[in-house]
């Protein structure tokens, strides 16, 4: 059976799919696809770089930010 971008397992052909999302649909299968786990990640990781960095290196890195951003585009 092929697996899914994030490792699940997914029938491979129409008529699998078919039965997959009737048993889904009827509460015989557990659909485990699009829950949303991935965005707590995201948000602890840009709090621990903010505390491991020094407060002049923070600096830096905004105002190299602030530049991109006002930085003409023509």
């Amino acid at each position: 059976m092929p697996r899914g971008p994030r490792g699940e397992k997914r029938p491979g052909d129409v008529i699998g799919a078919a039965i997959m999302v009737a048993r889904i649909a009827t509460g015989e299968a557990v659909d485990t696809v699009g829950k949303p786990n991935r965005a707590k990640g995201g948000k602890i990781g840009g709090k621990a770089r903010a505390k491991a960095l020094s407060p002049e290196k923070r600096a830096e890195i905004a105002r190299k930010a602030a530049g991109s951003r006002w930085k003409s585009k023509s």
